[in-house]
Formats: structure tokens, sequence, C-alpha cells
């Protein structure tokens, strides 16, 4: 996974992977291309960002979290 801490912080708020596409108002196959492959369009990192409560940065980097 490329991205495991948007899973990450989708898990630790509870939400579904509908519920998160219903959020950013995709499909499930885009969300799960975005954590596994990246590519994600900026604005759609940012509204996660502020959803999440985290920084882009964070969940951009990589490593899982802590």
């Amino acid at each position: 996974m490329k991205y495991p801490n948007i899973a990450a912080e989708r898990a630790r708020k509870g939400m579904t992977q509908d519920q998160l596409c219903k959020e950013l108002n995709v499909c499930r196959k885009t969300l799960w291309n975005w954590e596994n492959k990246g590519k994600i369009p900026m604005k759609k990192v940012e509204l996660m960002a502020k959803l999440f409560g985290v920084s882009a940065d964070y969940l951009l980097d990589g490593k899982p979290a802590p």
C-alpha cells in the first residue's frame, strides 16, 4: 500500500470505505487506486486531511502511523 496513512485514519475515524467515498464524491475503485497507487488530486488530499484532522504531508508520508 503506497499511502497506508489514508486507510489508517479512515479506520481511526470509524469510517467505511463507502462513507469516505461519499465524503470525497468518488467511487470505491478510485479510492482504492489512490491508497495503493497514488496520483491523488491535491484538492482531495486537502479534503481528507481536513476530515481526519491531520496534515496532507502526513497522509502522503507512506510510512505507517505509529
